[in-house]
């Protein structure tokens, strides 16, 4: 949640964090502000809602080399302007920005308030400046106000501050990611690599409890103990031109169609460490897969595909849930995390409670350098490159293909199954296709004013029917529910009518004759039937083909309802890119 970025060099800071900012928007989109040094002064600037086409001349700031900003994903306090970070301290010479949830704000706004404080905004943030000043008043530096403000901070935080006064700008995290760009004579601080990708790759991963001070050099410390860290340089091998758009009219369809080639990354791993992991999932007393959201629905795939493929029970929680689960746990328990951004809070969290009882940990993630790669035994990267609609998509399917991987290596049998995800990428690359595209943009078409929508699957593909529900009601906002096909005559069939457009998905498997039987029963209703499967059938009112992919059907079938989500949005004026509510990196709980 929320985006923060910051500058410190010899370039026009003002467009740096506004270029930055446009790149992190997908973290949170509610308003967005700036805070730039000149003379001496600081200039701040703040709006209600997403930055879009501004630029730092319609702004009509000065030129400084210095300054920091942030998008912002409302969680204490309104969308309002006031609430819009930076924020200030009450003698308006230090400006924060900041990424997570202060828990213990309630009361630190309590003491400053019967110190005289006066508070501008609703928000936890505003805690931080007026705190650094009440340090400073008292005759701290301006770095240790910040470590002793920190000291007093509850909950999951990355901040960025700095002082009209001096020439340090300060970035610490606990929680919340932070990362530190190096440049030639020049600094940047961001939650995400790509707000600074186009001027650097060399790299800094900053890690809980530690605070970086930037002046001319860096220095990073650990904040809880004051000692000095040495930390390493790290490049990227990202390509800049992968965080853009292009001439694609939005992320979400560029990304789409990038499943062609990086589902193909997903699976280039290093065989003898894909196989050397799976010795340690069959070795393991008991293996529970975690995830959120869209990665939680690929973690309850997995649980049919080692089931299925390997004889293996895994066991599946959404991270959320999982604390109920470590009773269970010894350190003979293997854990697996799932997670686009690395920086899930929940999932975070449940990886803390599995190491507290001495569970490994795999993390299959996509973010290098994210925290969930630095807390866990073992990763394995989605190699997906930067994925910036909010909704889940090429990362997805990456997550999938891995898992499945994983599955067939558990049952000694990895050369076939890459075997068959390469068939499958293959398949793939012939079946999207711009006559492909028109016909489920036509569909979208004709089903655009229905308020409701049912997925029904079976077996591998259930758990893809809520996958699918999920991207219908993030991008394009309709009423979407999954279900199990065998599940419909138990409650939900009382909800079919001829409004009703029902999405089966389909795999040629023992599931196959069960789940065409539960598209008639809804057809029989007045239901609108539509077949996602290798083969048409008469209980299809409309079909949508994809590849007869055997243990990858997952795969394929929930890429046409990607392209359907995102064609109704576009078609009812929805940005898919951005959904309202809705952000990329779920950083707080």
């Amino acid at each position: 949640m929320c985006g923060i970025t910051g500058y410190k060099g010899k370039r026009n800071a003002s467009e740096i964090v506004i270029k930055g900012l446009k790149k992190l928007e997908y973290r949170g989109y509610d308003s967005w502000g700036i805070a730039i040094k000149t003379d001496n002064h600081l200039n701040v600037i703040k709006r209600i809602g997403k930055i879009g086409d501004v630029s730092s001349k319609e702004l009509k700031l000065k030129k400084s080399s210095f300054g920091i900003a942030h998008t912002r994903w409302a969680t204490t306090g309104k969308v309002t302007q006031e609430n819009a970070h930076p924020h200030l301290s009450m003698d308006n010479k230090i400006a924060v920005v900041h990424n997570g949830i202060i828990e213990n704000y309630q009361e630190l706004k309590k003491f400053l308030t019967k110190q005289g404080f006066k508070f501008r905004s609703e928000t936890d943030t505003e805690v931080i400046p007026q705190f650094i000043q009440y340090f400073m008043d008292k005759g701290n530096s301006f770095n240790d106000a910040v470590i002793n403000t920190i000291k007093k901070l509850e909950g999951r935080f990355a901040i960025v501050a700095i002082n009209k006064d001096y020439d340090t700008m300060i970035g610490a995290r606990r929680g919340s990611p932070l990362v530190l760009g190096v440049g030639k004579d020049e600094f940047f601080l961001a939650s995400d690599i790509p707000a600074f990708l186009e001027y650097t790759k060399d790299v800094i991963f900053l890690d809980d409890n530690e605070i970086v001070f930037i002046n001319s050099k860096t220095e990073i410390r650990n904040f809880q103990t004051n000692k000095k860290v040495e930390k390493k340089t790290e490049k990227i091998d990202w390509d800049a031109k992968e965080a853009e758009k292009g001439s694609f009219p939005h992320f979400m369809l560029k990304e789409i169609l990038e499943q062609k080639e990086s589902i193909a990354r997903a699976v280039n791993q290093d065989l003898d460490e894909i196989k050397r992991i799976a010795k340690l999932i069959n070795d393991a007393f008991g293996v529970f897969i975690v995830g959120c959201g869209t990665a939680g629905k690929v973690c309850h795939t997995a649980t049919y595909l080692f089931s299925r493929i390997a004889d293996k029970h895994v066991n599946f929680s959404f991270s959320s849930e999982f604390p109920n689960y470590q009773h269970f746990l010894t350190d003979k328990t293997l854990m697996i995390a799932v997670s686009q951004s690395g920086e899930t809070a929940d999932t975070l969290e449940a990886i803390e409670a599995a190491k507290k009882k001495g569970v490994k940990v795999l993390s299959i993630v996509n973010v290098y350098g994210s925290s969930m790669t630095r807390i866990s035994d073992y990763n394995i990267y989605v190699k997906s490159g930067p994925e910036k609609c909010v909704a889940s998509t090429k990362v997805t399917t990456g997550q999938l293909a891995i898992l499945t991987m994983l599955a067939y290596a558990c049952a000694g049998k990895l050369e076939e199954g890459t075997k068959l995800i390469k068939q499958t990428i293959t398949d793939i690359n012939k079946t999207i296709n711009d006559s492909y595209l028109k016909k489920i943009k036509s569909l979208a078409e004709k089903i655009r004013d229905n308020e409701s929508m049912y997925i029904i699957g079976r077996g591998l593909n259930y758990p893809i029917a809520l996958e699918s529900a999920i991207k219908l009601q993030e991008v394009s906002y309709i009423h979407a529910e999954g279900f199990a096909g065998g599940e419909l005559k138990h409650g939900p069939l009382a909800l079919i009518d001829n409004k009703t457009p029902c999405i089966a998905l389909v795999a040629n498997d023992e599931t196959k004759a069960d789940i065409l039987s539960n598209a008639e029963e809804v057809k029989s209703r007045a239901g609108l039937i539509i077949g996602v499967a290798p083969e048409n059938n008469p209980a299809f009112d409309y079909w949508l083909e994809v590849p007869d992919s055997g243990n990858c059907s997952p795969i394929v079938n929930i890429i046409p309802v990607q392209l359907l989500a995102y064609y109704l949005s576009t078609l009812k004026g929805i940005d898919p890119d951005y959904p309202k509510n809705l952000a990329k990196c779920v950083s707080v709980k």
